[in-house]
């Protein structure tokens, strides 16, 4: 039954190529979240942060002809790679789910002119995407509006607190990466904030919602682990480059971070950190 259910979404999703796999295991991780958070027919649903609309169309399938998603994105539609989030949501939008898709991108929704009525939402969904904050003060603004716009929040992030060693090389991948952040005053990339889940709670709760319902979901098959390493490994030279001004001696540890990270990915495989997911009112 799930089966069929991941192809009926992936068939509504633009595939790079002709193998649907990758996204086959990234639609099975969004419906696993989505069935924790309870989504169901006839709701409507606010997506802050849907990206390429990998929750987007797994939110839409759940929701119905009766139901409705409405995502939001910062980023433009040129954003993404190899398929653009433009080409992303065009693709959801003409196939049978598009009915009940609303996708704007190139929307901040921290801006005074976007706002919704109080309420009119079943659901405020963040999902995976709360790393690519500036940082904590801009994400809880975020929530902070979304208090007012729905009734219930619905939040996942990768979860930091590292269970086993093949989780180790994600984690540390991420880290790395967020030092880099800490010296922009702008970015485009895919982590800009590290968040714990103890993080999460704290801003959570300080823009006036109660924690509900809390879990860790773990999808090992999740292919994210191994594309961070790899960025990771390939980029830094040219992040160190980019950055006008760091201490000489973060620059060594982060030198010294990178060959602990190449030296790990030699001694275990590498898996995804588990998700931290969670309901509030």
């Amino acid at each position: 039954m799930e089966e069929r259910i991941i192809e009926e979404i992936i068939d509504c999703m633009a595939i790079y190529g002709d193998d649907s796999t990758i996204q086959k295991i990234q639609t099975a991780h969004r419906l696993k979240l989505a069935q924790f958070w309870s989504i169901k027919k006839g709701m409507s649903v606010l997506e802050i942060g849907c990206g390429q609309g990998d929750t987007t169309a797994v939110l839409a399938h759940l929701v119905g002809e009766g139901g409705f998603v409405h995502g939001i994105d910062v980023a433009d539609a040129d954003y993404g790679s190899p398929i653009t989030l433009g080409e992303a949501a065009c693709h959801l939008k003409a196939s049978k789910l598009g009915a009940q898709i609303q996708i704007d991108l190139a929307t901040d929704v921290i801006a005074d002119e976007i706002d919704f009525s109080e309420k009119s939402f079943d659901v405020v969904v963040l999902s995976h995407c709360s790393w690519y904050f500036q940082s904590a003060e801009q994400l809880a603004v975020v929530l902070k509006k979304a208090r007012k716009w729905g009734k219930t929040l619905c939040f996942a992030e990768w979860d930091a607190r590292v269970t086993s060693i093949e989780q180790y090389p994600h984690f540390l991948a991420v880290l790395i990466q967020a030092q880099f952040e800490t010296f922009k005053e702008t970015s485009i990339s895919n982590i800009r904030s590290l968040f714990t889940a103890e993080d999460i709670k704290k801003i959570i709760q300080q823009a006036g919602w109660e924690i509900q319902k809390e879990n860790i979901i773990y999808s090992p098959e999740l292919q994210d682990g191994e594309w961070e390493v790899d960025f990771t490994i390939q980029d830094y030279a040219k992040e160190l480059l980019a950055v006008e001004y760091i201490p000489k001696k973060l620059v060594l540890l982060l030198q010294t971070e990178i060959l602990i990270l190449k030296d790990a990915i030699q001694r275990n495989a590498i898996k995804p950190m588990s998700t931290y997911v969670l309901i509030s009112n």
